[in-house]
């Protein structure tokens, strides 16, 4: 039997998947190509949470740890959201 008919997984989740977003949204705000394509975005995403450090969680105390990123780890979430823009959007 595979785990998932075993266990519930909904509550796993990567809380730096927020952080990513909430930072291309701001990054994305001020680009005159805001209206990007679906497929674009979702590269971006991914590229940028395959390059930062995953932050997952599965309750409450996890949520609020991820919600605490220091600034560092948002500098890098940042940058990893910036390259990720340059790349995918070169590449287009």
């Amino acid at each position: 039997m595979a785990l998932e008919d075993r266990y519930n997984f909904e509550d796993l989740a990567n809380g730096a998947e927020r952080l990513v977003l909430d930072e291309m949204e701001r990054q994305l705000a001020d680009r005159p190509e805001s209206d990007l394509p679906e497929e674009t975005i979702l590269d971006i995403a991914a590229y940028a949470l395959n390059h930062v450090t995953p932050r997952y969680r599965v309750n409450l105390l996890g949520r609020l740890y991820t919600q605490n990123a220091s600034e560092a780890d948002l500098a890098g979430i940042a940058e990893a959201v910036a390259a990720a823009i340059r790349r995918v959007l070169d590449e287009s």
